[in-house]
């Protein structure tokens, strides 16, 4: 018998938590979780802070170690340049401040998932060469197809770009999302917080890694 636990409840409508994020049709997304974004060779030092002060790597690791236990994929989307910008635009401003920095090339450390997560065999990695977000021009949408996932959950930074941009085309594509508050960040923290209440919550269902846990475990 499966333990019971609280409905999720949006716009007053109870949903199953079981049936939402069973581990058979559930991923867990990480967005840029790598060592030159959020880790220790950070080129966005104030994102960086945020992520160490939330404890987001933390709460990150923990759901892809509690995600693989329960026999839920672990996707890793990451970015990737090569050093001539071949395939790359800087049709942005943040895209073309960073084309000439030498940051994020393939091959270097830079690129590396952070050790955080403890990457392993079983995980899927979906690494990008443009724009802002992992849909987009990349395998990321079949590979998830032909594992049979119809529910994901975004983590990672940052609520500001990179994990809005995850939401919104994965609900475009016909995904079901999650969003652990407790496993995404952006800067400042209180705009952070309000891209969650005003711009997620419409899209995705907010649950908490520690609850989670607790369906994958019942």
């Amino acid at each position: 018998m499966r333990a019971q636990l609280p409905l999720a409840y949006v716009s007053g409508v109870p949903l199953d938590l079981h049936e939402l994020l069973a581990p058979d049709h559930t991923a867990v997304l990480t967005m840029e979780v790598q060592r030159g974004v959020l880790g220790d060779l950070s080129m966005l030092p104030e994102l960086a802070d945020e992520v160490r002060r939330e404890r987001v790597l933390e709460h990150i690791g923990a759901l892809c170690r509690a995600a693989r236990a329960a026999g839920t994929r672990v996707v890793h989307c990451t970015a990737a340049f090569r050093a001539d910008r071949a395939g790359s635009a800087a049709n942005a401003p943040m895209l073309r401040a960073s084309a000439g920095s030498g940051h994020l090339l393939i091959g270097s450390p830079e690129v590396e998932v952070v050790p955080e997560l403890d990457q392993q065999p079983s995980d899927l990695v979906v690494s990008r060469v443009h724009g802002m977000t992992p849909f987009t021009g990349t395998s990321l949408d079949q590979e998830l197809r032909n594992c049979g996932i119809t529910t994901v959950v975004a983590t990672g930074a940052s609520l500001n770009i990179g994990v809005l941009g995850m939401v919104v085309e994965a609900i475009g594509l016909g995904y079901r999302v999650v969003v652990p508050p407790d496993a995404v960040a952006g800067i400042p923290h209180e705009y952070g917080q309000l891209v969650l209440q005003h711009s997620l919550r419409p899209l995705a269902y907010l649950v908490p890694t520690e609850q989670i846990f607790e369906v994958w475990a019942a």
